[in-house]
């Protein structure tokens, strides 16, 4: 079963008077690249939130985004009562010591102190909002994955259609290769019978044409590439992340196409060997996008 590595998925949790709302998209990529988004309040849990999307996701180039939506009665803010009450005591005992008035409006002067506002954020979240965070990330991956296995049952019967097509290519070359062979003999024949008073070794011609011929014979590379469909098919239905693996197959039939390409010296098989070039580029740009 093939799964894409094209995929998204949100989910929300509720704590108190939160939202939490989780967001992944995940796009094609040769490793796995996390980019993660989320609130100070869960910073310290980030390496844990990279071992659960690493372990589910495999593969892929993938956007992590956590973010809080308030439901009014948290303000999004928080007083630092014990920061308010250090400076409101270093600042009486400075007047003290200098001999200085009070300051009329104390809590003006102590509100504009760094540090006096934080931003809820800031705090860290208590152990039972990180679980409840952690369950709308499963659930969010979830939703990824099941995107994943719906593209890549796209992506299979895209594969299937193409592979039958560079199939049915390949026997339809068999005609235009067994003809060839006499065309040859009969062109080299024709061409000697043109030259005047022409004398040759027709044993060494049958000789230098057996050895043209071989040269030019295709069966090696016809049987080799349709071993490699039926590796591709096979390694489809194989469990497991496949991407890499299709992506080395496809290099391999390549490989055979062109050089099945290059002994054609008939444009009725150059022409079908164009054809199949053309359905395995399609192969190639879309096994990019397998897991």
């Amino acid at each position: 079963m093939l799964l894409s590595m094209t995929g998204y998925g949100n989910a929300v949790a509720t704590f108190q008077d939160r939202n939490i709302h989780v967001e992944i998209r995940t796009l094609n990529s040769k490793s796995l690249d996390l980019a993660i988004r989320m609130p100070s309040r869960y910073r310290e849990h980030e390496m844990e939130l990279r071992a659960i999307l690493g372990e589910s996701l495999i593969r892929g180039k993938v956007d992590a985004t956590i973010w809080i939506e308030n439901n009014g009665g948290d303000e999004g803010t928080l007083v630092n009562q014990a920061q308010i009450q250090s400076y409101y005591q270093q600042i009486k005992r400075i007047t003290e010591q200098m001999q200085l008035p009070e300051p009329n409006d104390w809590m003006t002067i102590l509100m504009r102190m760094p540090d006096v506002i934080q931003k809820n954020d800031t705090v860290k979240a208590e152990q039972q909002e990180w679980e409840m965070v952690k369950d709308a990330v499963q659930q969010a991956l979830q939703h990824v994955n099941d995107f994943r296995k719906q593209e890549g049952d796209a992506l299979t019967m895209m594969f299937n259609q193409k592979i039958e097509n560079i199939g049915q290519l390949l026997q339809s070359i068999t005609p235009y290769e067994e003809s060839r062979t006499e065309k040859i003999k009969n062109r080299i024949e024709e061409a000697l019978n043109n030259i005047a008073a022409a004398d040759y070794d027709h044993n060494r011609l049958e000789q230098e044409l057996i050895y043209y011929i071989e040269k030019l014979d295709i069966s090696e590379e016809k049987q080799r590439l349709s071993n490699h469909l039926q590796y591709f098919m096979q390694t489809m239905n194989e469990p497991g992340p496949h991407g890499k693996k299709l992506g080395f197959i496809s290099q391999e039939m390549g490989r055979e196409i062109n050089t099945t390409g290059s002994k054609s010296n008939q444009a009725e098989m150059q022409n079908i060997v164009v054809m199949m070039k053309d359905e395995l580029e399609q192969i190639k740009e879309q096994v990019l996008n397998v897991l």
